[in-house]
């Protein structure tokens, strides 16, 4: 009897594991067609001079000429600094938006979510357009109009090396943080209510339940929020290509934009294959060192 009933329960869970397989097969089948497949089609064409009638080997030209360009090292250095200037302020926002949305009611509360999650369901393109708007350069120009009131002259936003990237930025700081807004609000509805009780019999201010309850307490979601900011940004291509296709004089060319016109402007699939690899190399080794150093104490 102990025998048989062994033998069937390995005949079951041995069906078992067939039917996960089944259910997770279209997942695998999806991430094989649509991420395995182009990672390892593009490591091999980084080392071709690649056509579709006939590629040719080169070995590692293709990184040689990568590491001896002036401009793939600019596009790193503009995209290290767009990272720099907009990732840690749009974790403080979106900190204190949320901050300021907990004491709502719960009805207004999720009127303020949906209002600052608007954007992030909004095409792009569209907003890349009111933004246009914004930045146009004659005095009708709503920016211009704002800062004539001032009396300073008018600005050529995105035509200008010394404004372009101050304005993509800018662009960056006051759109698209519904999201993390989101993503903090519930990491704040999670904290348990008996911190703030003992905090309160202790005497405690709002700055000090802040700093010892609620910034301990959120440093998982800080974590994750910067790691997935950091790695978005170093991959922003949309904002660039729309506003500026990455001048004036390549003041805002970042590298998702060096490698689309290296792939489809100039046809060298090759070397656009090998930047692809080394950005995400790059973006690799930041989001080892961020959990490396500011990961030690969190829990997940």
């Amino acid at each position: 009897m102990a025998r048989a009933a062994t033998r069937s329960k390995g005949r079951l869970n041995r069906g078992d594991g067939a039917w996960a397989y089944a259910f997770i097969a279209v997942a695998l089948v999806v991430y094989a067609m649509f991420t395995a497949y182009p990672v390892v089609s593009a490591f091999i064409i980084s080392f071709q001079q690649y056509s579709p009638l006939g590629s040719t080997y080169v070995g590692l030209d293709n990184y040689a000429s990568i590491f001896h360009s002036e401009l793939f090292g600019k596009a790193v250095w503009n995209t290290v600094i767009y990272t720099i200037l907009t990732v840690p302020v749009a974790l403080i926002l979106s900190f204190g938006v949320a901050i300021m949305i907990m004491p709502l009611k719960k009805w207004l509360q999720t009127t303020f979510k949906a209002i600052y999650y608007l954007p992030a369901v909004a095409s792009g393109v569209a907003l890349s357009v009111v933004w246009l708007w914004i930045y146009d350069p004659m005095p009708a120009g709503i920016l211009n109009e704002v800062i004539g009131w001032f009396g300073i002259e008018n600005q050529n936003w995105l035509g200008s090396s010394s404004t372009s990237m101050f304005s993509l930025v800018l662009m960056s700081w006051l759109s698209s943080h519904g999201t993390s807004i989101i993503i903090y609000v519930a990491a704040l509805l999670g904290i348990d209510e008996s911190y703030y009780e003992a905090a309160e019999i202790d005497g405690a201010s709002f700055l000090q339940k802040m700093w010892h309850i609620v910034i301990p307490c959120l440093k998982p979601t800080t974590l994750f929020l910067l790691v997935t900011g950091v790695i978005g940004s170093f991959q922003v291509f949309q904002n660039a290509y729309l506003m500026t296709g990455g001048g004036p004089n390549h003041s805002t060319t970042m590298v998702g934009l060096l490698i689309f016109d290296t792939a489809f402007k100039y046809f060298e699939f090759g070397t656009a294959a090998a930047q692809s690899l080394i950005l995400a190399l790059i973006i690799g080794i930041i989001a080892f060192i961020q959990f490396k150093f500011l990961g030690k104490d969190v829990e997940y």
